[in-house]
């Protein structure tokens, strides 16, 4: 997996947003005038699926882990497994841990705000952790530990195989970047990597858990 910096603008921006609005089809009937048509047949879906399933599988697999010995669940992923949009955060805190899913309670409701801003409802992106087991007290999780882990992250996110890739917090960025300085260096440059010969950008910023805590 290679890296680059990539040098883009608002155009950029409004042409992703625009890929994820409904495209509307039109007939001659009094009602139901236009439906959102499917970007991707079941077929798609279904294999999706059962390669996402395979990786649950595999990395619940993980023998001697802290992580996993610590954690009442393994929190794959959830969301729109069709979205161009895949959101990547640090690791399950106690919440998600309990409920086996992304982004909950009050992290969860400013994630919400925070694509709501800009038009794009939360059922319309992809979530997941770069780290898939609640980290003991919530600490960061340790370098040995990312290495770890990036490879299942690097499945994952050819199985989804977004267009763009937001990493939220310093451990999304290690894992799949390879950076490990300050975010407030990094956010607000558009990247992009590599991945088995699909380029993808990416936008590194703050996790909203980080937010939340020093607002």
């Amino acid at each position: 997996m290679s890296k680059k910096d990539l040098n883009q603008n608002a155009i950029f921006v409004q042409e992703l947003i625009s890929s994820i609005e409904p495209n509307f089809t039109f007939n001659n009937k009094p009602l139901n005038r236009f439906e959102i048509t499917k970007n991707t047949s079941d077929s798609t879906n279904s294999n999706k699926l059962e390669l996402l399933l395979e990786l649950k599988k595999e990395i619940n697999s993980i023998e001697n882990c802290n992580l996993k010995n610590n954690s009442k669940s393994l929190v794959l992923g959830d969301g729109n497994i069709n979205s161009p949009i895949m959101v990547i955060g640090e690791a399950p805190g106690k919440l998600e841990d309990k409920l086996g899913l992304c982004f909950q309670g009050s992290v969860g409701t400013l994630l919400n705000k925070m694509f709501a801003a800009i038009n794009i409802q939360r059922d319309k992106i992809y979530l997941t952790y770069s780290i898939n087991y609640r980290p003991p007290e919530d600490r960061k999780p340790t370098t040995q530990e990312i290495k770890r882990y990036s490879k299942f992250l690097k499945k994952h996110i050819s199985i989804i195989n977004p267009k763009m890739i937001i990493l939220m917090g310093s451990t999304a960025m290690e894992c799949v970047t390879g950076l490990n300085g300050r975010i407030s260096n990094e956010r607000g440059n558009w990247k992009e990597i590599i991945l088995k010969n699909q380029t993808i950008s990416l936008m590194i910023t703050f996790s909203p858990s980080y937010l939340i805590r020093f607002p």
